[in-house]
């Protein structure tokens, strides 16, 4: 199975953890690295490359920081303009039928605020339904998401095994769905 992972983080340089998850994936030749605020500086997303990108791949994994309930603005960006009607979705829009869909985010809140009840409300999952929704609508299946939580008290030992832990995310069978 070939996998991309479409990095979107606003300030990879700084980052702890996505930065971590990146040079571990870099390790891996069968994991395909596309970080979009280095492709795109400017955000003039190159629409024809990045589906080119989605058609040569069969996993999809959209890896970012998870702030204010969502996903870094040019990674929206991205999506309203790669999905397209007539390519994603619609008449003879099937590009993406049968592929799989996987989030992998960081959140700064432990893992408690994200229960019902917790601070924050809602669980993850809850949280990530629209791009579970999305998935559907373009006819590809949302795998569950792989998290780590509380990154500001994360310790080295335990961004280690998360490392290791992304890596078995991205390369095992998914047998379920969100």
């Amino acid at each position: 199975m070939k996998t991309l992972v479409i990095v979107t983080h606003p300030n990879i340089h700084e980052s702890r953890i996505n930065k971590a998850w990146v040079q571990e994936l870099e390790q891996h030749s069968n994991i395909t690295i596309h970080q979009l605020y280095q492709a795109y500086p400017n955000e003039v997303i190159d629409v024809a490359r990045e589906q080119a990108l989605l058609e040569a791949h069969d996993r999809i994994i959209l890896q970012y920081p998870f702030y204010w309930y969502n996903m870094p603005p040019l990674l929206k960006k991205w999506l309203d303009a790669v999905l397209q009607y007539g390519w994603a979705y619609g008449p003879d829009g099937d590009k993406m039928q049968g592929k799989e869909i996987g989030i992998a985010i960081s959140t700064y809140g432990s893992e408690e605020s994200y229960q019902l009840g917790g601070a924050n409300r809602f669980t993850i999952e809850e949280l990530l339904k629209p791009i579970d929704a999305t998935c559907h609508y373009i006819g590809a299946r949302f795998i569950p998401p792989f998290t780590l939580s509380d990154v500001s008290n994360v310790t080295d030992e335990e961004l280690e095994k998360s490392k290791i832990s992304y890596v078995r995310y991205i390369t095992s069978v998914q047998t379920t769905s969100v």
